[in-house]
């Protein structure tokens, strides 16, 4: 390792020397192991649905009771299944992996026009400007457009595309295109037209509770909200609501860093995505308009069990990261230098030491994400002007990198950012605004032959 190290190191400032580059303050190339210990050599469809390597015996068996979990199609209360019924009223998919696919990433509808791994969030303006995002009172703060038979869905999604063009320093031309959403057919009454609307494509699942265990002061150290370095980037963290200990704490996962742990992330998508119960939120979410919805029969009080809710989260927790590809590829060793020198490693900074979490697997590990956690203002290009607890309209988490380049194996598209608008990695780059825009200008101004060695590089991780 330390040969391949040193060899990879020349590498870079060989090509540095011969394109003209510096090294960018302290880089230095990353090797294959993205998630530490907790990594694997993965390639395929299943490259995302593998368990970490450093597992022991009890951890193993649980992580695959959490992967039957996972995948297990909820069912309607009432039936023979007890343990797994009490879907719905309203719902958005009867599982977790029908929206995470092979633990991967979703996509915006195909010809059909179906929502199988998107969903649209909404709330309402909020005169008190509190930390939280409103729900609409009749709505709540998500569509659910499926339902158990006797009950109406709440509304059918549309989504249609606009297009802007777009042009290279070289001239070589592209073309971006943005979702327009329409809530069509609202079967509880009419919307108001200041509703604020968010499509959300489902996230990918690998490496999780390793962020999980990366230090809150580890995160603080890199927020500069002030931006007080003067570079242009001033990252904050989200501040959220801990539903369990009723205090506001650091978020970490969601598009907005509005969730702080993977145990209320899980119970939260149970709850809003596939509608059940837990001891975390333990009520059903129609609301007093949705009168089917409240007297439909439940599947008991929780529905989802804390046995079953501990193994669904550990296994959130322990999905292996795929080590990297094509590690020693001129191209991918070039692309990580210019990803350095446009100023990517701002906000997608590459490594971090996790601190000490529950899971011995994942404590102490040197990994490399490509996140901070935190909140960066991206521009009104990217915009959904839907405030989440301290994000505002045009803030999102930075997102990790790890996987990128295997999920157009896994999940058969390259469909990225937080509503799948951008067809590939180049048009992800292309959408960065705001603390984005200086890294975007220099993307766009590299050569062809610099472009597509960044991209190499961006497809390796």
């Amino acid at each position: 390792m330390i040969r391949v190290y040193i060899m990879r190191t020349c590498l870079a400032l060989a090509l540095a020397a011969v394109s003209g580059v510096s090294l960018a303050g302290d880089f230095e190339p990353i090797g294959e192991r993205l998630g530490g210990d907790a990594g694997r050599p993965a390639f395929g469809q299943n490259a995302f649905a593998l368990p970490a390597p450093n597992l022991n015996g009890k951890e193993l068996r649980d992580f695959a009771f959490g992967n039957r979990l996972f995948n297990t199609n909820w069912v309607i209360a009432g039936a023979s299944t007890t343990k797994f019924d009490g879907l719905g009223p309203l719902f958005n998919r009867v599982s977790c992996s029908a929206c995470h696919v092979r633990d991967g990433r979703g996509r915006p509808p195909l010809e059909d026009g179906l929502m199988d791994s998107m969903l649209v969030r909404i709330s309402v303006p909020d005169p008190l400007a509190t930390d939280s995002p409103r729900a609409h009172p009749v709505y709540g703060d998500q569509i659910q457009d499926r339902s158990i038979p006797g009950v109406d869905p709440e509304a059918r999604i549309v989504i249609e595309w606009e297009e802007t063009a777009g042009e290279y320093a070289d001239g070589e031309t592209y073309s971006l295109r943005r979702p327009v959403v329409t809530i069509a057919d609202a079967a509880y009454g009419p919307l108001p037209e200041n509703l604020k609307m968010s499509p959300r494509v489902a996230q990918g699942m690998v490496g999780l509770g390793l962020l999980e265990a990366i230090s809150e002061k580890s995160i603080l150290a890199l927020a500069d909200p002030q931006d007080d370095n003067g570079d242009g980037v001033s990252g904050r963290p989200n501040l959220v609501l801990d539903v369990e200990s009723q205090k506001q704490v650091i978020g970490r996962f969601g598009w907005k860093a509005n969730q702080p742990s993977l145990r209320q992330q899980v119970a939260g998508a149970a709850a809003g995505d596939i509608g059940i119960t837990s001891s975390i939120f333990p009520e059903d979410g129609c609301t007093s308009a949705q009168k089917t919805c409240k007297t439909s029969p439940n599947g008991g009080k929780p529905e989802l069990s804390d046995s079953f809710l501990d193994r669904l989260v550990l296994y959130t927790q322990t999905l292996a990261v795929p080590h990297r590809r094509d590690a020693d590829d001129p191209r991918s060793a070039r692309g990580e230098l210019l990803f350095h020198e446009a100023g990517c490693a701002a906000c997608h900074v590459p490594t971090f030491q996790t601190g000490e979490h529950e899971l011995a697997a994942l404590s102490n590990q040197t990994i490399h994400p490509f996140t901070d956690l935190l909140l960066h203002d991206m521009g009104p290009g990217l915009a959904d002007n839907r405030p989440d607890f301290k994000a505002n309209g045009q803030e999102w988490r930075t997102s990790p990198l790890w996987g990128l380049g295997l999920i157009p194996t896994v999940n058969d598209h390259d469909l990225l950012l937080h509503d799948g608008r951008a067809r590939g990695i180049a048009e992800a780059i292309l959408w960065h605004g705001g603390e984005g825009e200086v890294a975007r200008e220099r993307f766009r101004h590299m050569s062809k032959l610099d472009r597509e060695a960044l991209i190499k590089f961006l497809q390796s991780l």
